[in-house]
């Protein structure tokens, strides 16, 4: 097979056909930074950062573009309600994110430009629009004429003539924006300047940019006039993305030739929103899962697929991935083999030289994370299986498969990224040699017969978060989870 996606602009799944053979072009919609990012967020980049990994082992020469919205209605509210300055929310909560996304191990975008350094490109499209007939000027804004885009409304799949007005009609000085437009329909691409907000010198006045036009300016600055996929959630169609085709087809680009979009978060059964103030925030839900556990959580479920947040989900996921990290853990002891850090497949073989077929196709069939983790468990259960029975060579392969899955998962154990700030292992041989001490101490009680002070010893180690595992091949030991 070859990678096939969902595009959302044909409502079907589509084989994936690149602008320039053997490149792949990525934009994700990043985070319009008025707060501290969610679960929401945190999914969105998991299940990018897997389209990425995929992509790369596939063999496609990548690149990555993620933006930041670092200015917009949403952020100058939350700066007035908390007597900052607009660009210092801004500036914290980005960093906010960023610290986020690392801890989850997604790759870094190969480019994350941010809204206001690209202003001149903004007024450079606006120009454009108005030469062409698409844009007109009103009141020190200027809006896009929804009727001049044959196109409008393909996207999302909606008719102009059942559309309402896209938008709220007030700006943040509560000022009535509707009487502006020719047709209640059309869309800011810029917003006349008001006391106290951040504005720029225009044809048109001073201002702030609009918020549709601001990713079509970094998408296609950076990855060209046509590009391969723009990625977002599932809420991001309708006005957002629509609205960046319309303009962008109507200045003369091609813009994106796959739509990718992911389903929500929702909690208790409502979408998580800053806003509405109905969110499960990251640092919350790292509270009670380590890093690589909540990343499994946030990418086991299809990506166009709902996730419902519940702290019982939530459990079985931190549950299951423990499952696969002691088959590592334990097959890399009993093999004993110096198994690198990470895996990192060579790029000029086929996937399915380095996976098995079951997760090929099933990451082939538009990122069929389920079906791709049903084949890293059954993987598991063989190398377990192996282990129990003594054969060390069918775990050893079972544990490079594994690695392999994993590592285009992001969820490699052994990976750098979760291990500890113990880099050069010395804390670990330390332990290593202690707990080893108490089980010798715990064998030779065993072999008097003197089974109170062995059980003695290894409730011990229990109690200060030492697992004790007895094997064919004599006792082992892990930290607990």
């Amino acid at each position: 097979m070859t990678l096939r996606l969902h595009d959302t602009a044909s409502r079907v799944v589509r084989e994936f056909q690149p602008v320039t053979a053997g490149r792949a072009s990525v934009y994700l919609c990043g985070a319009t930074v008025q707060g501290a990012p969610h679960l929401g967020h945190l999914r969105s980049v998991v299940g990018f950062d897997i389209l990425v990994r995929w992509l790369e082992v596939s063999g496609y020469q990548v690149t990555y573009c993620r933006n930041v919205t670092d200015l917009d209605d949403k952020i100058l509210r939350a700066a007035a309600a908390e007597g900052t300055a607009w660009w210092a929310l801004a500036e914290r909560n980005k960093r906010a994110f960023t610290h986020g996304y690392e801890l989850l191990g997604c790759r870094p975008p190969d480019v994350e430009p941010m809204a206001t350094g690209h202003i001149p490109g903004m007024i450079a499209l606006i120009t454009r629009l108005v030469e062409r007939g698409h844009a007109y000027a009103s009141g020190g804004d200027v809006y896009f004429d929804v009727r001049s885009a044959p196109g409008y409304g393909a996207l999302s799949g909606q008719r102009l003539a059942e559309m309402r007005p896209a938008e709220t009609e007030t700006d943040t000085t509560g000022t009535d924006r509707a009487a502006r437009k020719a047709d209640p329909r059309d869309f800011a691409l810029w917003k006349g300047a008001k006391p106290g907000e951040p504005s720029w010198p225009t044809p048109w006045g001073p201002g702030r940019p609009g918020w549709h036009l601001e990713c079509s300016v970094m998408a296609t600055g950076y990855l060209g006039p046509t590009f391969d996929i723009h990625g977002g959630g599932v809420d991001l169609v309708f006005p957002h993305h629509e609205n960046e085709r319309a303009q962008s087809l109507a200045a003369g680009d091609g813009f994106a030739r796959y739509w990718v979009h992911h389903g929500l978060v929702v909690l208790a059964g409502q979408k998580m929103s800053k806003s509405a103030g109905h969110v499960l925030a990251a640092a919350e839900a790292l509270n009670v899962a380590r890093p690589q556990e909540l990343r499994y959580y946030l990418g086991q479920a299809h990506y166009r697929s709902t996730l419902e947040y519940s702290p019982d989900a939530l459990e079985e996921a931190v549950a299951a991935y423990q499952r696969i990290e002691r088959f590592v853990t334990r097959a890399q002891h009993a093999t004993g083999a110096a198994q690198p850090a990470s895996v990192t497949p060579d790029a000029s073989a086929a996937p399915t030289a380095r996976v098995p077929l079951s997760f090929a196709a099933a990451m082939d069939d538009d990122l069929g994370v389920p079906a791709a983790l049903a084949a890293v468990h059954a993987t598991v259960r063989d190398g377990n299986y192996a282990l129990s029975t003594g054969n060390t060579e069918n775990a050893g392969n079972c544990l490079a498969q594994v690695r392999a899955m994993l590592a285009v998962l992001g969820l490699d154990p052994l990976a750098p990224n979760w291990r500890t700030s113990d880099s050069g292992g010395r804390l670990h041989s330390v332990v290593d040699a202690l707990v080893a001490l108490a089980l010798q101490q715990r064998e030779t009680a065993r072999a008097r017969g003197d089974y109170a002070s062995a059980d003695s010893i290894r409730d011990s180690l229990e109690d200060t978060g030492v697992a004790v595992e007895d094997t064919p091949e004599g006792p082992r030991w892990e930290l607990k989870r």
